[in-house]
């Protein structure tokens, strides 16, 4: 399991509905502002088709990464495009799914006779799956390892679901170091120095044109307040040393 200040966050939405537009996305701006809240960033995110071979190769992706978090929004249910459960059991456990006993006994107490034959598959999970409990009506999601976490493509159940991971997860808040400027020149100006920064430290540059000029918006941040006013102050001084003009923003 990856260190809290170490950990990859990676979004998931088995989205057909998303990309032919008949539903409007509404996760990765919610797990973006959770996570931001405990001084976390989103490292990659996907909207995918209920597609198997697609499915497959992002899991496998996601699963290569040693310090990854998922988590994957939609399939789940009980219609026949819900292919997370199997997917994520072939790729995640190398074992076919088994029948959760607790969550089968959930979908038995709430539709009764009409759980058969298509909900109670609901409850057939990857080898090792722990609940999560869905505060809407107790059908559940799941997770592996305590950091694959796999729950309903609806916002009012998922969200919830994802907060109190987040909360777990996150308990010990990072807060995160920026400092960004726009200088008036282009980025090869900055290169050799962006190139002694240390891995650690994250760099954004971003080309502008301004009144047809090139521009550049530069910005560094980690979690030592020091070391990035220190890595920051060398930019300036390059600029400083060819008087190209630059100025400080506040993002």
């Amino acid at each position: 399991m990856s260190t809290k200040n170490n950990m990859n966050f990676y979004a998931l939405i088995i989205g057909t509905e998303i990309l032919n537009a008949r539903r409007e996305d509404k996760h990765f701006k919610f797990v973006r502002d959770e996570l931001q809240k405990y001084g976390y960033e989103l490292f990659a995110t996907f909207i995918v088709k209920d597609d198997v071979k697609l499915m497959k190769s992002c899991y496998e992706l996601i699963k290569k990464d040693k310090n990854s978090i998922l988590f994957s929004f939609g399939g789940i249910g009980s219609t026949p495009d819900d292919l997370t459960r199997e997917i994520a059991s072939e790729i995640f456990t190398k074992k076919p799914v088994v029948r959760h006993k607790v969550f089968e006994q959930d979908i038995i107490d709430r539709f009764a006779e009409k759980a058969y034959p298509h909900r109670v598959h609901m409850a057939d999970l990857p080898h090792g799956s722990e609940l999560l409990f869905n505060p809407v009506n107790n059908m559940s999601g799941f997770s592996l390892e305590n950091r694959f976490f796999f729950v309903p493509g609806f916002p009012e159940m998922a969200h919830p679901m994802i907060n109190s991971v987040i909360s777990k997860l996150c308990s010990l808040r990072l807060e995160k170091f920026r400092l960004t400027l726009l200088a008036q020149t282009s980025e090869e100006t900055l290169i050799s120095q962006m190139q002694l920064l240390p891995k650690h430290i994250e760099l954004s540059s971003l080309p502008l044109f301004k009144d047809g000029k090139a521009n550049v918006e530069l910005s560094i941040s980690g979690y030592d307040e020091e070391e990035v006013q220190k890595h920051f102050e060398k930019f300036i001084q390059e600029l400083e040393s060819k008087n190209i003009l630059y100025k400080l923003l506040t993002i």
